[in-house]
């Protein structure tokens, strides 16, 4: 079996530098081509520019990457693949019967889930590797785990056991407390679906699986739950949709439809990588220090407040915020890094700088080094990649280190085809 990949919603190509070992020096990009993407795709659809991709583009190479609204693509001329990457968007993933079918289903429009879907359908790869938000195992607010259900079974409905696994890159040694769950599902035909049958859920959980083998945790057994959701318990999707209702723990596996889900800890990393290890070394830009007219609004928005507010209905309230520290730790990893890092808001990170001592915001390269991007790897020649979008793309990208581990166990795992 060939390690081939296809990588959606592509971004910056943080899966493609991870599972390629990528480095970059400023002007050549080197792979070990581990493995082989043979198609991409990134088009972002609320901007007229599209960076991400040209960033792609220009690293990769101009025929590396499809800039196409997924929505659009015909699913059956993307080409054969292993295994399927991408991180995609959070959304409400709720469905329908179709007015025009009685029978058809209609999945909520615009909503991204729906495209990997067809693409499992059409191409049927052996593995599939996905990245979202933790939130994710608890949405909606009003039907907690109902999303992650529908996954599930759309999952399952097109041949596939699940494995998930919530990871905080921090506590596995990486430089950012990012916390994301990690999908792994592999097809009932391959030889892994039949070695993983070997092994109990717990098993596979606490120590067989791909997760417990790169991301260990404590021999502990802490809370667990499980519950049906093939055709058995939910005649087919819109059921899911409809009546679904349950407490996934950051840890799981589905098989046949039934669902095991455990809470888990990390077993404690005895090397940590923080805040002060990615901080440029040598002088940095003036812009990026604090002006002191500026520092009483850091001040503010940095502490701990209690401030009151009035409902639409007139009803008073009070939203209350803690303390952050102000500066940054340097001797802890990062926090987790938004879009709007490098803007004067709560969220951005202040440090002391090494040189002058003073107050600085993160320069681009160590909003980069956060996420273990190579340096300058967003700063292309593209207009569109203004400097606040290659902060927004470090924002939105994954941390590459946590990749790069599950690429490599992934390797064993389609050698293992053959």
């Amino acid at each position: 079996m060939e390690k081939t990949v296809v990588e959606l919603f592509a971004g910056v190509g943080g899966f493609r530098c991870g599972f390629n070992d990528v480095e970059f020096d400023g002007g050549t990009v080197k792979e070990q081509n581990n493995w082989n993407f043979v198609w991409a795709n990134q088009w972002e659809p609320s901007t007229k520019t599209q960076a991400a991709f040209d960033c792609y583009i220009e690293r990769f190479g101009e025929n590396s990457c499809v800039c196409q609204d997924i929505g659009e693509v015909d699913k059956t001329t993307i080409p054969d693949h292993t295994l399927l990457v991408g991180g995609f968007p959070c959304q409400d993933y709720s469905v329908a019967r179709s007015l025009s079918n009685e029978k058809g289903i209609e999945g909520k429009k615009g909503v991204l889930w729906w495209e990997i879907a067809e693409v499992l359908e059409a191409k049927q790869p052996p593995f599939v590797l996905l990245e979202n938000v933790d939130r994710l195992l608890r949405s909606p607010s009003t039907q907690r785990g109902r999303d992650f259900g529908i996954m599930l079974r759309s999952l399952l409905d097109n041949g596939y056991a699940v494995e998930w696994r919530v990871i905080n890159a921090a506590e596995y040694g990486f430089p950012q407390k990012r916390r994301r769950v990690f999908i792994f599902a592999y097809h009932e035909s391959t030889n892994y679906f039949k070695e993983m049958k070997k092994y109990s859920p717990e098993q596979i959980v606490y120590s067989n699986g791909i997760f417990a083998k790169e991301f260990p945790i404590k021999d502990v057994k802490l809370k667990k739950g499980n519950t049906i959701i093939s055709q058995e318990e939910f005649e087919d999707i819109v059921y899911i949709s409809d009546e679904f209702n349950f407490h996934f723990f950051n840890a799981g596996i589905m098989v046949n439809g039934i669902i095991h889900t455990y809470k888990v800890e990390p077993k404690e990393c005895k090397e940590i990588t923080t805040l002060g290890d990615i901080l440029e070394k040598g002088e940095v830009d003036e812009k990026y220090f604090l002006l002191d007219e500026k520092l009483e609004k850091w001040t503010f928005l940095k502490g701990s407040k209690k401030i009151e507010r009035t409902k639409p209905n007139g009803e008073k309230y009070y939203f209350s915020e803690g303390q952050l520290a102000f500066p940054d730790k340097l001797d802890v990893p990062a926090r987790t890094m938004l879009t709007s890092e490098s803007t004067t808001n709560r969220s951005s990170h202040v440090v002391k700088d090494k040189v002058s001592g003073n107050l600085r915001t993160l320069t681009p390269v160590e909003a980069e080094r956060i996420q273990m991007f190579p340096d300058n790897w967003t700063n292309i020649e593209s207009k569109a990649m203004t400097e606040r979008r290659r902060y927004f793309m470090m924002g939105n990208a994954l941390v590459v280190g946590v990749v790069q581990k599950l690429g490599h166990y992934l390797e064993k795992i389609v050698e293992d085809e053959n």
